[in-house]
């Protein structure tokens, strides 16, 4: 089965992530075939795209399963190396934000770390009213890969409130009202209201579109967006290689993702009850 699906509505792409038993956890895989699938979709001239989400959620972050190969998070890695792949994601993302058309994210279900870099790329974010929203996964597993992004989208306080506290998530009512979303919708309404959303884009000839997001890029990127969104890998990358988050990737190979959540979490549970 292919890892991103590709299906036309007319004028409208809808690019699908299709890896629902591990709610769409982005692998090497699924990355490679939504920058192919980003390519051919610049390739046909679609007027829209749609990124959305198979199954329960939108995207469950970077693959950090003990038994996940696609990713290696685990695997030894010089700080160099680490960071240049972290860069590389980084660089997908960002053609995402170049893509010749607007590119809608379509957020439903928990939407963490690496699935909220991902929405933050794109042009427009409309969220289910009920999404779990997280910039990290629910451990302490690096250095704030999205932190610094999101300064630019949410403030330096959310931005460090979300980085600081591990697992710390919003809903997608609150991501609208921090202006990390466009909209909030109801869940059972968030698919035909994003359909509606992109039909009605696409009204406008796509020359006009393309040109009408440079100018609102060109903007944004002096403001320094991209610069934000690529100065999370060197500190991830450094965070990484220290006793401290090697610790946690051992907990996750011998207790399995939940069993290490749930080790990291005993402490505070123990003392404030259970965090849910």
């Amino acid at each position: 089965m292919p890892t991103v699906l590709v299906e036309r509505d007319g004028p409208v792409a809808w690019l699908t992530l299709n890896r629902p038993d591990r709610l769409n956890a982005l692998s090497d895989e699924l990355l490679a075939e939504l920058g192919d699938a980003l390519d051919e979709s610049a390739r046909a001239d679609d007027a829209v795209v749609v990124i959305r989400g198979a199954g329960r959620s939108f995207c469950a972050g970077y693959d950090i399963a003990p038994d996940s190969s696609e990713v290696g998070y685990a695997a030894e890695r010089t700080p160099v190396q680490d960071r240049d792949r972290l860069l590389g994601n980084i660089e997908l993302f960002t053609r995402i934000w170049r893509h010749p058309q607007p590119v809608i994210a379509q957020v439903h279900g928990h939407c963490v770390a690496g699935g909220a870099q991902l929405a933050s790329l794109c042009d427009i974010t409309i969220a289910a009213e009920d999404a779990k929203i997280m910039t990290s996964p629910a451990l302490p597993l690096g250095g704030g890969y999205l932190s610094p992004l999101w300064v630019h989208r949410v403030g330096p306080q959310r931005a460090k409130l979300m980085s600081f506290d591990a697992g710390r998530r919003i809903s997608g009512r609150t991501a609208a009202e921090w202006g990390w979303a466009a909209e909030a919708v109801p869940a059972d309404e968030l698919d035909e209201y994003v359909r509606r959303t992109a039909h009605s884009l696409a009204r406008t000839p796509a020359p006009l579109l393309r040109l009408k997001k440079e100018a609102v890029n060109r903007m944004v990127e002096q403001q320094g967006l991209l610069t934000h969104a690529r100065t999370g890998a060197e500190t991830d990358a450094l965070l990484h290689q220290t006793p401290e988050v090697k610790q946690v990737q051992e907990s996750i190979k011998s207790l399995g993702l939940k069993g290490a959540i749930a080790a990291f979490n005993a402490p505070f549970d123990e003392r404030f009850g259970s965090a849910g």
